[in-house]
C-alpha cells in the first residue's frame, strides 16, 4: 500500500523469547552494559523537584505532591537524589505502570526513586520511548518482587539485567526524532478533540441552565426574580427558598455516632460525597454497615426521590435516590433533603448543580479552609419553581438535548482513544523494529497523516 510503513529488509532472532525477531543490524544488551545507577544526594534541597508519572514521564512538580503519589509532603528536600538532563528516573514501585522516564531537566527526585545514566551505546530519547512501551512495562512486572500489585517493586539489580533493544546509535536518534515529530502531531489532534469536548460540555450546560431558569417559551412575559444570579424568570413562576419546598432536611450522623470500626464489607451502603457522580449514587462496598448499626442510625435512611448533597468540598455535588437505594444511609459527609410535591427531584438536581446556585452556596457556606454546607445554608437558596407540568416538559427537552450532546462528546472521546492507541502502536512498532522509519525520519513531513489514514499499519 503506497505510503504504508515498510518492514526492515532482514531480521534475526533476538535470542530473547519476549522480544522475538529484530532487524539484522540491531543488538540486544543487558541494561548493566548500557547504563549505571547514580545515587548522588542533594546537599541543600534547593534544586527543582521532579515528579515521575505514567502519563507524562518526568516533569517539575515544585512543592506539590501529585494525588496518588505515594510520597507525602516533605519538610525538607535535603538528601533527595540528584539527576541531570537525559538521566533515566524510575519509581521502582510503579515501573510496571510506566512510572519511569528520561528527564529533560536537572533536578532532584524522591530518595525512593532510582536514577540511571546512559553510556555511549544508548540515545536517551530512544530509551525513553523504548522503556515506556507495553512490551517493556509488561516485562518489568514479571521481574518485580511482591505479592500484590500495590507492593510490586523493580529493584535496580533486576532492572540492570533487562535485555535492551539497541539499534546503532545514529538509528536510535533517527527513531527518536521521528517519534518526537509524529507524537507531537498526534498530541495536537488529541488536544483539539479535548477542547471540543470542553466546549460541548459548556454549551450543553448553558442550554440546560437556560431551560431550567427561563423555561421553553421565548415569548412568555418575564419579571425580575429578585435574585442576582437568576435575573428574569417567567412571570407565572414562583421564586422561593428551598426550605419552603422540602418536607425535611437533615445532615448525616456525626463522627461520634459512626466510627471506622463500624464499617464492614458488602453491608448496607453509606453515601458520602465520593459516592455521588453525575447525579447518581455509586456505592463503595467497603463503606457499609451491618443491620445492628443500621438500626441505630435508621433516622438517616434514604428514600426514593430524596436528594443527597455533599456537605464539604465540591458544593452543588448531589444525587437523586432511586427505588433500589431506599434504606441506604446518609453518610457523615452528606446532607439529605426530602422534597414536597412542588418540585420534581430531577428538575431540582439540574437547578442545584447549575453555576448560579453553586456560586450562591459557596458565598453562603461556612468554613475557613473549605466550603461547608448545612441545612440552614442550603435551605436559604432561592430557586425558580415552575408548575409541575412545565418542569416535566423542561426535563423531556433537557434529556433530548443532553442525548445529542452526549453523542457528539462520545464521538470525540472515541476519536481520542483511537489516536492514543495509534500513538502507542506507532511508538512500539518503531522502537522494536517492526517498521523501518529511517526514511521517514529524514523526511518527516506528512508522515503523521499517513499514520492516521492506515489503521492496520502496525
Amino acid at each position: 500500500m503506497p505510503g504504508k510503513y515498510q518492514a526492515y529488509p532482514e531480521y534475526n532472532h533476538s535470542g530473547v523469547e519476549w522480544l522475538g525477531k529484530i532487524p539484522r543490524d540491531w543488538k540486544v544488551l543487558r541494561g548493566k552494559f548500557v547504563f549505571s545507577e547514580y545515587g548522588e544526594r542533594s546537599e541543600f534541597g534547593d534544586e527543582i523537584l521532579l515528579s515521575v508519572s505514567e502519563y507524562y514521564g518526568v516533569k517539575p512538580r515544585g512543592d506539590v505532591i501529585d494525588e496518588g503519589d505515594f510520597l507525602s509532603r516533605a519538610e525538607s528536600l535535603v538528601g533527595y537524589k540528584k539527576c541531570k538532563k537525559n538521566d533515566l528516573v524510575m519509581n521502582i514501585m510503579l515501573a510496571w505502570k510506566c512510572g519511569l522516564g528520561v528527564t529533560k531537566y536537572d533536578g532532584i527526585v524522591s530518595p525512593a526513586y532510582s536514577v540511571f545514566r546512559f553510556n555511549e551505546k544508548a540515545s536517551p530519547d530512544y530509551m525513553h520511548y523504548l522503556l515506556r512501551t507495553d512490551i517493556y512495562t509488561g516485562h518489568f512486572k514479571t521481574r518485580s518482587t511482591g505479592v500484590i500489585d500495590s507492593r510490586l517493586r523493580l529493584y535496580p539489580d533486576s532492572f540492570a539485567d533487562v535485555s535492551l533493544l539497541l539499534p546503532p546509535v545514529t538509528e536510535q536518534n533517527s527513531i527518536a526524532n521521528f517519534l518526537d515529530h509524529e507524537t507531537a502531531k498526534i498530541d495536537t489532534l488529541i488536544e483539539k478533540q479535548q477542547q471540543l469536548i470542553k466546549l460541548l460540555k459548556e454549551k450543553r450546560q448553558a442550554v440546560i441552565s437556560h431551560a431550567v431558569t427561563k423555561g421553553l417559551n421565548p415569548n412568555v412575559s418575564m419579571r425580575d426574580s429578585g435574585v442576582e444570579w437568576l435575573g428574569e424568570v417567567p412571570e407565572h413562576w414562583v421564586v422561593a427558598q428551598l426550605k419552603f419546598n422540602t418536607v425535611e432536611m437533615q445532615t448525616g450522623p456525626f463522627g461520634s455516632q459512626l466510627h471506622a470500626e463500624d464499617y464492614i464489607d458488602d453491608g448496607i451502603p453509606l453515601v458520602n460525597p465520593a459516592h455521588m457522580a453525575d447525579g447518581k449514587i455509586v456505592p463503595d462496598s467497603k463503606v457499609s454497615v451491618d443491620e445492628e448499626t443500621w438500626h441505630r442510625l435508621k433516622r438517616h435512611q434514604l428514600f426514593e426521590g430524596d436528594l443527597i448533597f455533599a456537605r464539604r468540598g465540591e458544593l452543588g455535588r448531589c444525587a437523586i435516590v432511586t427505588k433500589d437505594q431506599e434504606g441506604w444511609l446518609c453518610g457523615t459527609g452528606s446532607l439529605k433533603a426530602k422534597l414536597n410535591d412542588r418540585l420534581v427531584p430531577e428538575y431540582s438536581y439540574l437547578l442545584i448543580t447549575s453555576d448560579g446556585v453553586v456560586s450562591e452556596l459557596s458565598l453562603e457556606s461556612k468554613g475557613s479552609t473549605m466550603d461547608n454546607l448545612n441545612t440552614e445554608t442550603l435551605g436559604r437558596v432561592r430557586l425558580p419553581v415552575p408548575p409541575i407540568d412545565e418542569q416535566r416538559k423542561v426535563l423531556d427537552y433537557v434529556n433530548d438535548v443532553s442525548g445529542k450532546f452526549r453523542n457528539l462528546i462520545d464521538k470525540a472521546s472515541a476519536a481520542i482513544e483511537l489516536m492514543k492507541e495509534r500513538r502507542t502502536a506507532l511508538i512500539s512498532a518503531a522502537v522494536t523494529g517492526k517498521i523501518d522509519v529511517r526514511h521517514h525520519a529524514s523526511h518527516p513531513a506528512g508522515s503523521a497523516n499517513t499514520m492516521m489514514e492506515h489503521n492496520n499499519d502496525f
